[in-house]
C-alpha cells in the first residue's frame, strides 16, 4: 500500500503534469490507497506544504545539490521537495524518516538517482539549524523566495499593502486554515452542535465575533461528523457569510444567487430568511447544481430551487424582479491562496480579462433587481481592478444604483462607503471584497 509520502508525491506529479487541483487529486488518491485518518492528514499536509513553499524548498535544494534544481528529473525533484518540507517544517517527525523514505521512493523511480537524493538530504539534515537565508538585496525577490509567491504577485501586494502588510499577507497565505462550520439555526443551535462535535473528539472553538460559527481543527472527513450528516451545520468561510449579512435578505422576500456554486451563500441566505420566501440559485455550469440541491436537502432548506443560467444574458422572466441579488463573480481567487495554494501560479494574462467578465455579470444581474432592492457584488480576490475598479465602471454606466453603507459584526463594524476588502492577515477571513448596491428610482 502507498504511504502518505508516496501519495503526496503522486498528487504533486498530477498537479505538475495535468494542472489538476491538488485537493481533488489528493481525495481520490487517499480514498484509493485506503489511508488511515492520520496518514491522510499527513499526505495532505505534505502536498499542500510543498505547494505553499516550493520556491523556498528549491532554494534550499539549490544550496546543497551539485545538480541545478531545474535539471533534476521532475519526479526526483518532487520526492526531494516532500522530504525537505518535512525536515524543515514538520519537526516532530525525525529527519531520518524523511530521508529513508525519500531514498526508497527514489530507488523505485530511478535507482541511479537514489545516491543523489541520499547525499543532498543528509547535507540538509546536518544544517537544519543553520539553513541559508534567501538574499535580501531586493525586497520583492526576497519575499518571492521566502514565501514562494511569483515575483509579479509580490510586487502587486507591495503596491497595495506596503512592505509590512504585504509580508503579513504572504505569511498568512502559507498558514494552516481551520474549518469554519456555520450553524443551521433552522433546526438547531450552536450549543448542541458544539457538544456533538466535542463528543466526537473534535477540537471546537466559537468564532470570536461571528455568531453561530464554530472553528474546527483535526476534523478528518466531514462526512464522518454527525452534525454535518444531520444537516446541523455547513462549511463556509466567515467572509462569504458576511456577504449575506451585508445584503440582509428578509424572510418572505425573493433572492437570486446569480453565481451560486458551490452553494454556501444560498444556504446562508435561506437560513437568514428563516426558510421563508423564494430563493433561486443559478450557475452557468449545470453539473454544479446537483451539489447545491443536495446541500439544500441535507440542511432542510425548502425555499431553494436551481436554474442553469449565464448571469450576463439570462432572462429570468416571471421569476423576476428580486428583492436581493447576490453576484459573487468568477475572479482570480487571489484571496483564497491559503486554501488553494496553486492559485498563486496564475499569470497576469489569465487575470487581465476578468474585470470585463465581472462587469458584464454585474450589469446582467442588475437588470433583475427590483426597485429599492439590493445588489451585492462580491469576489474572493484583493486586486483593485477586480473589485473597486469594476464597481466604478458599473456606476459610471448605470445611474439607478448607489453604494449603500452597511454594518458587519466584530471589529469590522460600520462600512460607510458601502464596500470593503477583507484580508486574511487583518480580519482572519479569506481575502474578499464586498460592495452593497441599492437600486434607486
Amino acid at each position: 500500500m502507498a504511504s502518505a509520502r508516496e501519495i503526496a508525491v503522486q498528487a504533486l506529479m498530477a498537479h505538475r503534469k495535468r494542472g489538476a487541483w491538488s485537493e481533488i487529486v489528493l481525495h481520490n488518491l487517499i480514498e484509493k490507497a485506503e489511508l488511515s485518518g492520520r496518514d491522510a492528514a499527513l499526505a495532505g499536509k505534505l502536498c499542500f506544504g510543498v505547494l505553499q513553499n516550493r520556491s523556498l524548498l528549491d532554494f534550499y535544494l539549490g544550496q546543497f545539490c551539485h545538480t541545478p534544481v531545474e535539471k533534476l528529473e521532475p519526479k526526483i525533484l518532487d520526492i526531494l521537495r516532500v522530504a525537505v518540507y518535512q525536515m524543515v517544517f514538520l519537526t516532530r517527525i525525525p529527519s531520518r524518516a524523511a530521508v529513508d523514505e525519500a531514498v526508497k521512493m527514489a530507488k523505485r523511480a530511478n535507482p541511479k538517482a537514489a545516491g543523489l537524493v541520499n547525499a543532498v538530504l543528509r547535507r540538509i539534515s546536518e544544517q537544519l539549524e543553520n539553513l541559508p537565508e534567501p538574499p535580501k538585496g531586493d525586497l520583492a525577490s526576497y519575499l518571492s523566495i521566502k514565501y514562494s509567491h511569483p515575483r509579479w504577485l509580490v510586487e502587486r501586494f507591495l503596491e497595495i499593502l506596503g512592505d509590512t502588510g504585504a509580508e503579513a499577507l504572504l505569511s498568512a497565505n502559507n498558514a494552516d486554515v481551520p474549518v469554519y462550520a456555520q450553524i443551521n439555526t433552522l433546526q438547531t443551535d450552536i450549543g448542541q452542535v458544539e457538544q456533538a462535535l466535542i463528543e466526537q473528539d473534535i477540537h471546537v472553538q466559537r468564532h470570536p465575533w461571528l455568531a453561530d460559527c464554530l472553528i474546527l481543527t483535526n476534523t478528518g472527513p466531514l462526512e464522518c461528523l454527525k452534525p454535518f450528516r444531520d444537516g446541523d451545520m455547513y462549511i463556509q468561510d466567515p467572509a462569504a457569510r458576511l456577504a449575506v449579512l451585508a445584503s440582509a435578505p428578509q424572510p418572505g422576500t425573493s433572492v437570486w444567487d446569480a453565481c451560486a456554486a458551490p452553494g454556501g451563500k444560498s444556504f446562508a441566505a435561506a437560513i437568514h430568511m428563516g426558510n421563508k420566501g423564494k430563493l433561486i440559485a443559478s450557475d452557468i455550469q449545470e453539473k454544479k447544481l446537483a451539489r447545491i440541491e443536495s446541500g439544500a436537502s441535507r440542511l432542510g432548506i425548502s425555499i431553494l430551487s436551481t436554474r442553469t443560467a449565464d448571469a450576463r444574458t439570462v432572462d429570468m422572466g416571471d421569476m423576476a424582479p428580486f428583492d436581493t441579488v447576490l453576484a459573487d463573480v468568477p475572479c482570480s481567487g487571489l484571496g483564497i491562496i491559503r486554501k488553494k495554494p496553486e492559485i498563486r501560479d496564475k499569470t497576469p494574462g489569465e487575470i487581465a480579462r476578468l474585470p470585463e467578465i465581472q462587469l458584464a455579470i454585474l450589469q446582467g444581474a442588475a437588470r433583475w433587481v427590483a426597485p429599492g432592492g439590493v445588489l451585492l457584488y462580491a469576489t474572493c480576490t484583493i486586486l483593485p481592478e477586480e473589485n473597486g475598479g469594476v464597481i466604478a465602471a458599473f456606476l459610471a454606466e448605470t445611474k439607478n444604483f448607489v453604494c449603500e453603507a452597511f454594518s458587519l459584526p466584530g471589529e469590522i463594524g460600520n462600512v460607510p462607503e458601502g464596500q470593503i476588502t477583507l484580508y486574511p492577515h487583518i480580519h482572519g477571513t479569506d481575502g474578499f471584497f464586498l460592495c452593497k448596491l441599492r437600486r434607486v428610482a
